[in-house]
């Protein structure tokens, strides 16, 4: 399986013989450039300008409600969760972020959208083995760092993507990916281009995987 960056929340997930995915795309009012992407199935964790533009994705069949929804190969399973910090914010009643989760055949990809609190224990049972997590880190409605590497202890992923954080494209206000790598133990860790991930070849630990992101 290889998983590319686009940015912000967006990635692509693809698979020989699976229908390929676009996660969380973008419009430009948030700083970067729109890419052109191409996708069979389009998800979306909440309507926001970062993270809702499906029309962006030609030929995409687009799930941005929780459930259960088998397409191409891939099962995917969408999980409620309440953000929030939005509540807290505003007074009123908790917007919702949906947290998808895709199974290729065994290899399991778990996007957290705008995730902004420690997931309840049921909520982390129904993930299950997780191979890849991609994890929002600079706060700013999602995840901070050191709530980012809680959920990552509870999840205990093979592989964690960080998202969701400050790049020198986004005009949005969040924490820099190097607040979440100290919280994690770590200094600088290179940049790779896109995330190659086989059955036979997983870590026996968490592995931080960083990847640079590609634009239009």
């Amino acid at each position: 399986m290889e998983i590319t960056w686009f940015g912000h929340s967006c990635f692509r997930l693809s698979e020989r013989g699976f229908a390929s995915i676009v996660t969380d795309p973008y419009d430009d009012s948030i700083g970067y450039s729109v890419p052109r992407l191409k996708a069979d199935i389009v998800t979306a964790s909440h309507a926001a300008p970062g993270h809702s533009n499906i029309e962006g994705v030609k030929g995409a069949r687009a799930i941005t409600t929780p459930g259960e929804f088998e397409i191409g190969g891939v099962f995917i399973t969408g999980i409620s969760t309440a953000r929030l910090a939005e509540k807290k914010k505003k007074g009123e009643e908790a917007k919702k972020n949906t947290l998808f989760l895709f199974d290729f055949d065994g290899l399991t990809v778990a996007h957290l959208g705008d995730l902004d609190h420690v997931p309840t224990q049921s909520q982390i049972e129904d993930l299950g083995t997780v191979t890849v997590a991609l994890v929002p880190v600079g706060g700013g409605g999602g995840l901070n760092a050191a709530q980012a590497a809680e959920v990552i202890s509870l999840i205990e992923p093979y592989i964690v993507v960080p998202m969701h954080y400050k790049t020198s494209d986004t005009k949005l206000k969040l924490d820099p990916l190097s607040k979440f790598l100290k919280e994690m133990g770590l200094g600088a860790v290179k940049a790779e281009e896109s995330l190659t991930v086989k059955k036979g070849s997983l870590p026996e630990e968490t592995h931080v995987v960083v990847l640079d992101y590609k634009q239009g």
